[in-house]
């Protein structure tokens, strides 16, 4: 499969979920759209659509973001952006710390959306991981806004106050709302039968 992004961190989680399918990421000089749409949905189709058009390839894209209860749900699908339309992860993240109390609500949300050129077919999938905010970032795993969220799985796990960032790659990609959507797209594409 075809990934549209040009995120590596992205590039080598889904190299870890989708095995044993390989992972292509987006050729150089195809070019994806902005982001223009209002939900996660709308942006992921965006990206897979264009990577589909462009390649004539069999495509996924996933859009992704935290929702944050005391920011009403922000940043949302702006989280790429949080601090601005080119921060860094560690300005996004210093923003939500400086913005959000610790112990408060997070949500992780993930949609992938896999385009067929051959026939045209669009498939969306969904995965969330609700969690809350820790006291300070910790670890040094992951990426984005993973040293900030306790997710509630592992702490009923007895994971306790660990951050997405302290978890190994696959106690996290259990857990995950990228995960969570990616073990749907495999079940719904493959029958959860891939070898």
């Amino acid at each position: 499969m075809l990934l549209a992004t040009a995120n590596a961190h992205k590039v080598r989680e889904f190299e870890r979920l989708l095995v044993p399918i390989q992972v292509d990421p987006l050729p150089a000089g195809v070019v994806l759209p902005p982001e223009t749409g209002d939900s996660y949905s709308a942006n992921a189709l965006i990206k897979a659509q264009a990577a589909a058009q462009a390649t004539g390839r069999l495509a996924i894209a996933d859009d992704s973001g935290i929702e944050a209860e005391a920011l009403g749900g922000a940043p949302g699908i702006r989280s790429a952006r949080f601090a601005g339309e080119k921060a860094t992860d560690a300005e996004n993240l210093a923003l939500l710390i400086e913005r959000v109390p610790a112990g408060t609500r997070l949500e992780y949300v993930c949609v992938i959306a896999l385009v067929d050129p051959t026939d045209g077919s669009q498939q969306l999938f969904e995965g969330r991981c609700a969690g809350s905010m820790a006291a300070q970032p910790s670890g040094g795993g992951g990426f984005g806004y993973d040293p900030i969220f306790i997710a509630d799985a592992k702490r009923s796990e007895g994971g306790g106050t660990m951050t997405m960032a302290e978890l190994s790659d696959a106690e996290k990609d259990s857990i995950s709302h990228r995960g969570t959507a990616a073990r749907a797209l495999m079940v719904s594409r493959f029958g959860g039968q891939t070898d």
